[in-house]
């Protein structure tokens, strides 16, 4: 899947946080980037460093969880040749392939005590030291990294130093939850959407029926925007129906009823009961002044996501909803179903 690289949205929590981005870029200072995974972290640095006077230097990612503990010492700052076993030949880190550029630390709370030392000798001084070496070399680097943590109490426990975290945090940019982003689902929804149409070659783009977009602003992300984006292509590439809105989507990948039970426990663990299922939600009875207008829109509802679930197919429609095809066709008449399709 191509890598997005463009920032849209429309609330005032995103442009806040974008602005803060831009006015940020230009100073030779470290900036934290604080988000919930899928919120754009790596967008923001890209953005810091395109904007700063290091643009056409390198920009260096490394993803701190990425790599096993023992390795990240290495991988930051490099290693002699010998100085380990299977250290055959002498490798520069990613500081030293920074140089003059940006380093993008991503997942920076997962580093180690031993590793979070060392950087900030790094950050404070402006030098690295080569695992293996006793020669500090010297390195024009501009840090920001990127947590899904709250460093400030881990910290206060002791788990992340304080002292790093002081100096990392000379800018803070906290990016919003798509779920805190007034208007912007449906921006990103028809800007996924029309792009995947335009991969498909479809000939035009009819946007989400009105129960899929209503689907689209009720539901949580807690994926944010690239969950988002996923559940947008995969509507759209399973839709075969391109001369009618999108009528239904999946937000789970993983939901089937052929979904695979899970794995047994060990030898001498009592099978632990199955949980029972949440009680869905009560609806608000207290709101209904129209009995018959409550009854109709529940009505329409479910035969609206029924039709969209099965592609507009309207006798296995019918058969799922243990109705006959007259019947059904009754229900779509009703309540003007197939004139919205059309």
């Amino acid at each position: 899947m191509e890598r997005e690289n463009q920032f849209v949205g429309q609330s005032l929590a995103f442009l806040d946080a974008v602005e803060r981005t831009s006015r940020a870029a230009s100073l030779e200072r470290p900036v934290l980037v604080i988000g919930e995974r899928g919120t754009g972290k790596e967008l923001i640095a890209e953005r810091l460093h395109r904007l700063s006077g290091r643009w056409g230097e390198a920009l260096v990612t490394m993803n701190c969880a990425a790599l096993p503990e023992t390795l990240i010492e290495a991988e930051l700052f490099g290693h002699e040749a010998g100085a380990f076993t299977g250290a055959t030949r002498t490798r520069e880190g990613r500081f030293e392939e920074a140089d003059g550029g940006t380093l993008f630390l991503d997942e920076l709370a997962t580093l180690s005590m031993a590793a979070q030392e060392r950087l900030l000798r790094a950050v404070e001084y402006g030098e690295v030291t080569r695992i293996g070496s006793s020669r500090p070399l010297r390195v024009d680097v501009r840090i920001v990294a990127a947590t899904n943590e709250d460093l400030p109490t881990k910290a206060e426990r002791g788990e992340f130093r304080a002292d790093l975290l002081d100096r990392l945090s000379f800018e803070v940019i906290t990016l919003p939850p798509l779920r805190a982003r007034e208007g912007d689902v449906a921006v990103l929804a028809d800007y996924f959407g029309r792009r995947m149409a335009a991969e498909l070659a479809w000939e035009a783009w009819l946007g989400f029926a009105e129960h899929v977009a209503q689907q689209l602003e009720d539901y949580a992300w807690p994926g944010n925007v690239r969950e988002l984006r996923n559940v947008i292509e995969r509507a759209v590439y399973r839709w075969d129906d391109p001369e009618s809105p999108v009528g239904h989507i999946v937000f789970d990948p993983f939901d089937s009823p052929w979904k695979p039970e899970s794995s047994a426990p060990t030898s001498g663990a009592q099978s632990p009961q199955k949980p029972k299922e949440a009680a869905p939600a009560r609806p608000d009875f207290d709101d209904v002044a129209d009995l018959r207008a409550a009854v109709d829109s529940h009505e329409r509802s479910i035969v609206e996501h029924a039709l969209g679930k099965h592609r507009w197919n309207q006798r296995q429609t019918a058969k799922a909803l243990g109705l006959s095809y007259d019947q059904l066709r009754h229900c779509i008449k009703k309540h003007g179903l197939m004139e919205e399709s059309g």
